[in-house]
């Protein structure tokens, strides 16, 4: 089982990083973080990175279901969407999948908000 869900569009990465928020938003998430993870590197560490942003995306609904359901899976949260450079004009967009992620909280309870979870973050990557 793979961990994550990508789909790489031939867009600048200002406008992949827009087209990325706008899609979240669409589908009932909101960007709680954004680390530049290039910029980052760059300062700590001297790296030179194509441009690269994790965004840290949440539905307060089912962050929500998942927070009644177990107490501590705010470790786990929120849903990382990476936007990452991988030449001039193509950018890669991926998304965790949360399905696969929570197999690792044996909380049965969490199978179905994750499953949730995933159909939206699937139609995320699917509507770029």
């Amino acid at each position: 089982m793979t961990y994550y869900f990508a789909r790489t569009v031939d867009a600048p990465f200002v406008e992949a990083v827009a087209r990325t928020k706008a899609a979240l938003s669409a589908e009932g998430f909101g960007v709680l973080s954004e680390i530049d993870v290039a910029a980052t590197l760059k300062a700590k560490v001297g790296a030179d990175l194509a441009p690269y942003l994790i965004l840290g995306a949440c539905n307060p609904q089912f962050a929500h279901r998942a927070l009644l359901a177990e107490p501590k899976i705010g470790t786990m949260l929120p849903c990382n969407v990476i936007v990452r450079q991988e030449a001039p004009g193509k950018v890669e967009i991926a998304a965790i999948d949360p399905v696969a992620s929570m197999q690792a909280v044996e909380n049965p309870a969490l199978a179905e908000t994750a499953g949730a979870v995933r159909d939206r973050l699937q139609k995320v990557i699917a509507n770029l």
